[in-house]
């Protein structure tokens, strides 16, 4: 793999933390964003001496003025933010935060870092979305649609630095077993027979990604053949949740977030 100087947010557990373990290696210099100081130390030890913690709200203006890199090629967004619920459940703060954590973040931090990664000869930005930025699902609304915006939002920068030297991915996971995931998730989930990843796997996935470079890496079976044939037969898709709709409100509340 190439050396990296890379900025990787949502670093403080789950995914995060798991992806600085798998990136560090590879990594001359990695900062790790997030807003718990303790959980984000945690992270910076598991990943050894190459790890530094950078404590940082996204969702503010000197948070993100805060994150900076010199040399930086390597931008992975990560963070994100969820909430298992119907939406006439949910509240405007909810609504708000998801979208402010899972688009405009990604979006305000990449315009910033922009510059200084167009100054090196190959740089990367990977933006971690998710299978339900392809396939809307009951319970999740605003979730699909901040990870939809986040996929357009990949697929339309991909293609205005086309001619540049910074690729755009797009890594899209499946249900992972993280504290984002609460007990209702995983209860429904077991239920409805659907598989969920660690994350120490999908940190896997992400490092494969970079070592062979695709536009967009969508992880698991079935749900891969699902998003797709969402995207042609989205009749087929409707007609299978609305079987399942009744089994996935009764376990939706305003409680646990989801990734």
């Amino acid at each position: 793999m190439k050396r990296y100087r890379a900025l990787l947010t949502g670093a403080s557990g789950g995914i995060g933390r798991e992806l600085a373990k798998a990136l560090a290696p590879h990594c001359d210099d990695l900062v790790l964003v997030g807003r718990d100081a303790g959980r984000l130390a945690e992270s910076a030890r598991a990943a050894g001496p190459v790890a530094r913690a950078l404590v940082a709200d996204l969702a503010t203006p000197a948070g993100l003025d805060a994150v900076r890199l010199a040399g930086i090629n390597l931008l992975i967004n990560n963070a994100g933010a969820g909430e298992f619920a119907w939406l006439e459940g949910q509240s405007d703060a909810a609504l708000a935060r998801i979208v402010q954590t899972n688009v405009l973040a990604p979006m305000l931090l990449t315009r910033r870092l922009l510059p200084e990664l167009r100054r090196r000869p190959e740089a990367w930005i990977v933006n971690v979305g998710s299978i339900m930025g392809y396939l809307g699902y009951p319970g999740h609304t605003a979730y699909c649609a901040s990870k939809f915006a986040l996929r357009g939002f990949s697929e339309a920068l991909r293609r205005e630095l086309a001619d540049s030297t910074v690729r755009v991915l797009f890594l899209a996971p499946r249900a992972t077993r993280t504290a984002m995931n609460g007990a209702g998730i995983r209860a429904l989930n077991a239920e409805l027979g659907v598989a969920m990843d660690e994350p120490a796997a999908v940190a896997r996935e992400l490092v494969a990604l970079l070592e062979r470079p695709a536009r967009e890496r969508l992880l698991g079976m079935p749900e891969k053949i699902f998003a797709r044939l969402n995207q042609v037969l989205p009749g087929l898709v409707d007609r299978a949740l609305l079987r399942q709709l009744s089994t996935i409100r009764r376990y939706a509340s305003n409680q646990g977030d989801s990734k």
